[in-house]
């Protein structure tokens, strides 16, 4: 739905109804991915697409019947032989598609959505696509800032899903999660799709050194655009870190200062040297900034904290910087190392206490720590065939 947001955003500023259908969840080979979407206005205008013309005619079907019964509904369009070249996927794929009913004054959560979207600001939309009758289409959408709007009338399933939302904007991923029917991780379960937008979260690596190579390499496998900067053009290039999005010649601070960056910016200093660090973390810590880390040992420390004070860093400035950086996993290596500080970053961004799980107690997924699953529906748990006028599919019977 976001992927066509500019549209559905005007139409809601024109007070016009339309049906959305979006991609929930792919099978097998498929030309679009979840969150793909196609829109039809109560005129018949259409916008967008959900399979780049394998199963248009059908899902335009299923919009207009959507506006005129004002009920969600879910249905799966699969591959057959008889009718692969009239309805279904030619490519062999399955698609489950979620179709719903928006009216612009009846849905202030997805009219704010959808205007944040087409202003190009982050922001992700949980759905109910599959549970209890009152909640399909029910929708909380989250901004970068962390404020959101909408919801379920349910304070703990709330919760949930704003967190897990949180998680998928973080790097701007979409997919399907499922949850208790009040936010637990058991009982019936609940189906939501959740659509993020959001540029890729950075991390700001500086000081050209072996362990920068190795935090590189764990910075991409987490999801970061991860730069490299320093003001050593001999050991700043291309050849030494060749995984990195990003390599500058130039200082910390003067490359700091030329960057837009949000509230999901992690950076880690790892020069070790006063005349870099700082400049560099002098301003680092007054951005409203995710992670500042840096690179030393304890007597490294201490005097790296009274320079920063005699430059005029606050104490409450300071608390924000994590120096040594990383947990304490004994880590030797640059590997080992790389891991550590990895393991800091998911542990302040998810609220862990980087502890190990054998000496805590709880639900080891707390409601502020929860990760993403993007199980898909089973095939079971599609139990209607479902034809009308020689298109196929299936639908999904509601709960509730």
């Amino acid at each position: 739905m976001l992927d066509i947001a500019d549209q559905l955003s005007r139409w809601c500023e024109q007070g016009r109804a339309f049906a959305v259908a979006t991609v929930v969840a792919v099978h097998g080979s498929a030309p679009r991915q979840p969150g793909a979407a196609l829109a039809v206005d109560v005129d018949g205008a259409v916008i967008g697409s959900v399979s780049g013309g394998c199963v248009e005619a059908a899902v335009y079907d299923l919009c207009r019947e959507a506006l005129a019964s004002a009920t969600c509904t879910l249905q799966r369009f699969g591959y057959s032989d008889e009718d692969a070249f009239a309805v279904g996927l030619t490519c062999g794929g399955v698609l489950d598609i979620f179709v719903q009913p928006v009216i612009p004054t009846e849905r202030a959560e997805l009219v704010g959505a959808l205007a944040t979207a087409a202003a190009a600001d982050a922001v992700a939309v949980a759905r109910v696509v599959r549970g209890p009758a009152d909640l399909m289409g029910r929708a909380l959408f989250v901004r970068a800032d962390g404020s959101c709007a909408g919801g379920f009338g349910d304070p703990a399933l709330e919760a949930t899903a704003r967190a897990e939302a949180t998680v998928f904007l973080d790097t701007g991923r979409t997919g399907t999660i499922e949850i208790g029917a009040r936010g637990s991780r058991c009982g019936e379960p609940l189906t939501l799709l959740v659509e993020s937008i959001a540029p890729t979260p950075r991390m700001l690596v500086f000081g050209a050194i072996d362990f920068a190579a190795a935090l590189v390499r764990i910075g991409k496998y987490l999801g970061y655009h991860v730069t490299v900067c320093d003001a050593r053009p001999l050991f700043v290039t291309p050849a030494r870190f060749p995984e990195a999005d990003e390599v500058v010649a130039d200082w910390p601070h003067r490359y700091l200062e030329s960057q837009a960056l949000d509230g999901r910016t992690v950076i880690c200093a790892l020069t070790h040297d006063a005349k870099f660090d700082i400049p560099l973390l002098q301003r680092a810590l007054r951005l409203p900034i995710a992670y500042i880390g840096a690179m030393g040992s304890r007597r490294t420390h201490l005097q790296r904290l009274g320079l920063l004070r005699e430059s005029g860093v606050t104490e409450a400035e300071l608390a924000r910087l994590h120096s040594p950086i990383g947990l304490a996993l004994g880590a030797r290596t640059p590997e080992e190392t790389a891991v550590s500080i990895a393991a800091e970053i998911v542990a302040h961004r998810r609220g862990g206490s980087g502890r190990p799980l054998t000496h805590t107690e709880g639900p080891i997924h707390r409601a502020t720590t929860s990760q993403p699953s993007n199980r898909a529906l089973l095939p079971d748990e599609w139990v209607t065939l479902w034809r009308v006028g020689g298109r196929g599919g299936w639908d999904v019977p509601r709960r509730g």
